[in-house]
């Protein structure tokens, strides 16, 4: 009976480390996110959503390695198609041309390039000899600033640097020398004053915000300095679980979405923002040891990539709203409201399981 559940347990293609440390984290979210707006109809809403991005991820999970090596290109294409067609037909909303309606489900084909670029480039460059030499990675470049630049264009700054993000290490993991990353960190730096001018008025007034908060205390940088007081106010212990005033008394804007870390600083102080932390530490650990037991180079750099993104989405919102990052719009991720980048992130969990309880394990 035991060997019966245990190989029953096993055909389900979970890695349980993992699964559960996104369990444990998925729980805390329902729980900040209800003192964030307490209200069980958000509550509700956002349990569904987890339910349905979990049965995602554990269908992914099912899927064999080879199969997303196979589909790399015709994701890839798919989705530049879909970016397309936001351009000529999407709808507008908070500003930006960013979602696409086909009636039976509405969404942002951006979220796909989160993993249809390092499916792509991983593809790519696991028929070269690794590490690359430069030449190799002009093809991979052109794959990864096509949609980049469309999503840009919705405007999506955000979405399109973790877009980048993704893309880039994959080639960080393929092994590229050192120099070419350090001069590639030069170019980006001499090339700012130009990316300046292509900034739309918002963005170059949020990098403004993020150098100066105080220069606008009640309009563009309003939230800068909530969020900073909230953290501040919650101590080395915070407030206490529904006891946040910043949120409570709605001083904080989108307090559900972008900067639910401040609520909950505000409410666990820096004790619980430090085990919150650990947390997505060990789940990152998890994903990149995943992809140092992969068995060949596609698995190894979609698993690497995978793993770091979420690496960035984390760094990059909990910078933004302790204010040493400029605001992107990023959530942080199985904690923030929402449904799209909920989906994709759980395939992203979803392929890495996949990567993990596929591999051949060969005799001693």
């Amino acid at each position: 009976m035991y060997y019966a559940r245990k190989h029953w347990i096993t055909k389900l293609h979970l890695d349980w480390p993992l699964f559960l440390g996104i369990i444990a984290l998925a729980s805390i979210g329902l729980i900040i996110l209800y003192s964030a707006q307490p209200s069980m109809d958000v509550i509700e809403r956002q349990g569904v959503r987890l339910c349905f991005a979990s049965i995602v991820m554990l269908a992914v999970a099912q899927v064999p390695p080879r199969f997303f090596r196979q589909i790399s290109p015709y994701l890839y294409f798919a989705a530049l198609l879909l970016l397309i067609a936001v351009l000529v037909m999407g709808e507008i909303s908070k500003g930006g041309q960013r979602w696409l309606n086909l009636w039976i489900i509405r969404f942002q084909p951006a979220e796909l390039m989160k993993i249809a670029v390092p499916m792509m480039v991983a593809k790519y460059l696991e028929d070269v000899l690794l590490p690359p030499r430069i030449i190799k990675l002009l093809i991979p470049f052109i794959l990864i600033l096509l949609p980049v630049l469309m999503v840009a264009k919705q405007p999506d700054l955000g979405t399109a640097l973790l877009i980048l993000s993704t893309g880039l290490l994959v080639l960080f993991f393929s092994g590229i020398a050192w120099q070419w990353v350090f001069s590639l960190m030069i170019v980006a730096g001499i090339s700012s004053p130009i990316l300046w001018y292509f900034l739309h008025d918002y963005q170059r007034q949020r990098v403004l915000t993020f150098l100066d908060p105080e220069r606008d205390p009640l309009g563009s940088g309003y939230q800068i300095i909530q969020s900073k007081i909230a953290i501040g106010s919650g101590g080395l212990y915070g407030k206490g679980w529904l006891n946040g005033t910043q949120s409570h008394l709605e001083f904080l804007p989108e307090r559900t979405t972008d900067v639910i870390f401040a609520v909950f600083g505000e409410e666990f102080g820096l004790a619980g923002c430090l085990m919150l932390l650990i947390l997505y530490l060990y789940i990152i650990i998890r994903c990149l040891y995943i992809g140092m037991q992969a068995q060949d180079s596609f698995c190894r750099l979609l698993a690497g990539s995978l793993a770091m993104t979420l690496f960035v989405y984390v760094f990059v919102n909990v910078g933004m709203v302790m204010g040493i990052l400029p605001a992107v719009g990023i959530p942080l991720p199985l904690v923030s409201y929402g449904g799209t980048s909920l989906v994709t992130l759980m395939v992203s969990f979803g392929i890495l399981m996949s990567i993990h309880t596929h591999r051949t394990l060969l005799p001693k």
